[in-house]
Parts: C-alpha cells; sequence; structure tokens
C-alpha cells in the first residue's frame, strides 16, 4: 500500500507567483539599478543659469550662420528662370529681370514680391507673379495687358494703348489694324491725364460698338477725343478731307445722317471741296473750303442758318452771308437806266436766283 504525498500551500503558492509579474521593489530605492537611469536633463539641472544662457546664445548663432551659408551655396543659386504667359512681351527681357534681382541672394533667400513688383512696371505687364522651383529656379507667370485702341502721338507715333490707358508700344506693321485711330490724347503722365485717357478710351469703345452695330465704322479713319463731349470724326478714302463734328451723345444715328447728307451734296457741283458736316446740334450745317465755288457761313441771323449761294462765273467765289443774300434781291437805286448797260445784266441777276440751293442746315428725318 502506497502511501499519498500532500503538497503544502506554501509550494503552490510560489509556483504560481513564478508564473505571474513579480515586481522588484529594489528599484525604488538607491540601488545599483535605480542610478544607472541617467539622463542629460538631470544634469542640466546642476548647471548655472548663466551658462545656459550662453549655451542658447551659442545654438542660435550656429544655427544662423549654417542657414545663411545654405542659402548661399551654389545649390541655391539661380539657373533656371521658367517664364509663362506672354504675347507681345519679350520674354528674354523678362529672364534678364528676374536674374538680376536674384543675382545675390540665390533662390532660397529671394524678395519675390519686390520682383514682381519690378515686372510690373513694363508697360505690357499688368500682373506678375514669381515663385520658387527649388534647388536652383524661378517660374514667372504673366498676365499681359491687352491693347485696344492705336493713338495717334503728337509726334505722329501710333502707339497701342489698353483700357486703363497704358501705352504699350508703337503699332508693328503686321499687327492687325484698329477700327479706326485716336487723336487728342493727353500725353503729359499725371494722375489727371491718366483719368483723362480712361474716359476717352471708354468713349471709343462705346463708338465702335455702336458704329460697328451699323456699318459705319470702315468709313471713319480717326476720331478726335480731345473733349469727349466734342467728338470728331475724320472720315477715310475718298472723304478724308472731310471731318463730322458729332458732339457728345447719339453718335451712331448722328453719323449716319451727316454720311447720308454729304452723299447727297457729293453728287452737287463744287461737293469735292466740303470740309465739315456738323451735326451737333440736332441740324445738319455743311462746310466748305474758301475760295472754291461754294461756301457756307455756319453763323445764323434770329437763330436760322445762313442759305448757301452758288455763283455761276467761275472766277467769283459765292457770298454767303444773310446780308448778302438781301443786298442781292435788291434793285440798282438809279433814275434812268444807262445807256451804256450790258443788256444781259438782268439775266445774271437772275441766274444767281436759280442756282440758290437749299439751306445747309436740315432737320434730322
Amino acid at each position: 500500500m502506497k502511501e499519498k504525498v500532500i503538497p503544502s500551500r506554501g509550494v503552490r503558492r510560489s509556483a504560481a507567483q513564478t508564473k505571474g509579474f513579480v515586481q522588484r521593489p529594489a528599484r525604488r530605492d538607491g540601488s545599483v539599478a535605480s542610478r544607472s537611469n541617467f539622463s542629460p536633463r538631470a544634469l542640466f539641472a546642476y548647471v548655472p543659469k548663466a551658462l545656459k544662457v550662453v549655451l542658447s546664445v551659442l545654438v542660435l548663432i550656429t544655427l544662423i550662420v549654417g542657414y545663411r551659408v545654405a542659402a548661399s551655396a551654389s545649390l541655391f543659386q539661380l539657373h533656371s528662370v521658367d517664364v509663362t504667359g506672354t504675347s507681345r512681351t519679350s520674354a528674354e527681357e523678362i529672364q534678364a529681370i528676374t536674374r538680376r534681382a536674384v543675382l545675390r541672394t540665390g533662390v532660397w533667400r529671394a524678395d519675390l514680391t519686390a520682383v514682381s513688383n519690378e515686372l510690373g512696371h513694363l508697360p505690357g505687364v499688368r500682373l506678375a507673379v514669381v515663385s520658387r522651383v527649388l534647388p536652383d529656379g524661378l517660374r514667372v507667370r504673366i498676365s499681359e495687358r491687352v491693347p485696344v485702341a492705336v493713338v495717334r502721338t503728337s509726334a505722329g507715333h501710333f502707339v497701342w494703348v489698353d483700357d486703363e490707358g497704358v501705352m504699350l508700344g508703337e503699332m508693328k506693321p503686321d499687327d492687325r489694324m484698329p477700327a479706326f485711330f485716336v487723336r487728342g490724347w493727353n500725353e503729359e503722365g499725371t494722375d489727371e491725364a491718366r483719368k483723362e485717357n480712361v474716359e476717352r478710351i471708354k468713349k471709343y469703345l462705346e463708338l465702335v460698338r455702336e458704329w460697328d452695330a451699323q456699318g459705319l465704322s470702315n468709313r471713319v479713319s480717326e476720331v478726335t477725343l480731345i473733349d469727349v463731349r466734342d467728338v470728331r470724326a475724320q472720315l477715310a478714302g475718298k472723304d478724308s478731307q472731310t471731318e463730322v463734328r458729332l458732339g457728345a451723345s447719339d453718335s451712331g444715328e448722328r453719323l449716319k445722317v451727316a454720311l447720308n447728307q454729304l452723299d447727297i451734296y457729293k453728287q452737287a457741283p463744287g461737293g469735292s471741296s466740303i470740309t465739315y458736316v456738323d451735326v451737333q446740334t440736332g441740324r445738319v450745317a455743311i462746310g466748305f473750303s474758301s475760295g472754291n465755288k461754294m461756301a457756307s457761313d455756319s453763323t445764323a441771323s434770329n437763330g436760322e442758318e445762313a442759305e448757301k449761294k452758288v455763283d455761276s462765273a467761275p472766277t467769283k467765289s459765292a457770298s454767303t452771308s444773310t446780308s448778302a443774300g438781301k443786298d442781292a434781291t435788291k434793285k440798282p437805286k438809279t433814275d434812268k437806266p444807262a445807256a451804256n448797260a450790258a443788256p444781259n445784266s438782268p439775266r445774271k441777276n437772275d441766274r444767281s436766283k436759280e442756282n440758290s440751293v437749299k439751306p445747309a442746315a436740315l432737320r434730322f428725318r
């Protein structure tokens, strides 16, 4: 018969403890294990405050010097400039200005705002956006000014301008011809002059829309806008010596009426000497060059326009004043006819009356 061995409770407890987590309270005292957890932070606590400040300054200076050395290194020197958005502006000129602006600073320390502002001062550039392409490149995006009109300067040059009145450069032979040119540009360069020029451009665009809609732009060579309230159009082609005075409003309708009346009077004798057609007051007044067969006087007596007179004699110019018209209707104050008077004198006066034409002032239809 075998004896049963009953294990003690203490043995079972020790076996269970070997399987679980065993806490080591020795780590809480000043043993060798606790002293092995040494850190620089604990050592830095024993350093004096003055030494801490000195070390901080030295670290900061080291970072600044290192940054400047790295920024001025050959790695960040500009090698490429990518320019996009140019059609009329020279891309080579933009690249040259950009390279000159960042020559000393390099790409990393380049003042991109200053470079953009400098490029924006170019005549054909409205906006320039400059960005870095690390390590050695810059990208320049250009928004150009759009030419809308050609101005004839006082020196006789034809220059493109945009909607803000900025001159963009002289017109090239291969450029598309505008509808007509603009005269009366203020070239002083002051703020007041720029405001006036902007008003002229607005008026020009308004005239282009009105005259294009009625098919009249091809008959105009240039428009004078010294005063936007006194618009004057110089005609083109065979009527290039004729000026149409339109005034401030209804330019499209007034030009149409003026051209219709001009075409009618061109067929009359002396029509080639017409120098201007005035429709500013709502009535048509036609002027002729002096010394020709036909002439008109734009002055009126008692609110009425003077009549045009036609003299059949080629060596004499017609009189257009109202007083002359009245004198022509009076009979000579003689008691008896002269014996040697020419027999055809009365016929000459009758012929002068027959050749009288309608007044130059006509109301709009």
